[in-house]
């Protein structure tokens, strides 16, 4: 079964209309694949994908569990602009060897390796893609992001997922104000655990409520945190955990 579904979108408006929409520039496009969100008006996650320029259309990469609800959100924006969403019969390959031709680099984080899409069955190469971005702090659909997310605490920034210079896009006032008015007091982090504790543990530090636990790997978790209460000497569970940055 299909983790991701590849949608395209054709007509006229699409550049614009999907500026106006999401969190990155779609002018990138012609750069190669663009990471983004879309955002609720009051600047909470919706749904997080990757964009690629294919001829005169935009190739929509989204994980199979929110497709659904995207489309119905796109189209709900949609109105009188010159815009169809189509499915498409394209699944997504990915892998941290060598590219095959079409590939490109996934935008997050070198890591991340490659994405390509065609005709054969979704595939990876048996790459440990938890190890990679619990390593790196990149947080995953459904799991780190959720309704309650804000990007900016989600790490969208580094991981090139929002642009401040592009303009007004739906949630930008609410993300532009964390960005230049506020210091983010909660966040995903990573932090080293001994022992283990299901996804969507709470974190306690000093018997107080300081976060909750997500993907593990290798001694190392994602762990959204409320910085003030963050420290060497945190638990979940059984776990004990540490912060590491």
């Amino acid at each position: 079964m299909s983790t991701r579904r590849i949608l395209r979108l054709t007509g006229t408006d699409t550049d614009s209309f999907l500026q106006g929409l999401v969190t990155n520039d779609t002018r990138k496009l012609d750069d190669g694949l663009v990471y983004s969100a879309i955002l609720t008006p009051q600047g909470k996650y919706l749904a997080d994908f990757f964009l690629k320029r294919d001829g005169a259309s935009v190739l929509l990469d989204v994980a199979e569990g929110i497709a659904d609800a995207l489309i119905k959100r796109l189209n709900m924006y949609k109105l009188r602009a010159d815009v169809r969403i189509e499915e498409t019969n394209l699944h997504l390959q990915r892998g941290t060897g060598p590219a095959p031709e079409g590939a490109m680099p996934d935008p997050r984080h070198p890591d991340m390796g490659w994405r390509a899409y065609s005709d054969a069955p979704e595939a990876d190469d048996g790459t440990d893609w938890d190890a990679i971005r619990v390593r790196h702090c990149i947080p995953e659909t459904g799991i780190e992001l959720t309704p309650d997310t804000y990007i900016l605490e989600a790490g969208f920034e580094p991981l090139n997922g929002v642009d401040f210079k592009k303009g007004c896009y739906v949630g930008q006032e609410v993300t532009a104000r964390m960005k230049h008015k506020t210091q983010l007091r909660k966040g995903l982090r990573v932090v080293a655990i001994d022992g283990a504790a299901p996804v969507g543990s709470e974190i306690l530090s000093a018997g107080k409520p300081a976060g909750t636990l997500f993907t593990q790997s290798n001694g190392q978790a994602i762990a959204y945190l409320r910085l003030d209460r963050a420290g060497d000497d945190m638990q979940a569970g059984d776990a004990r955990l540490r912060l590491l940055d």
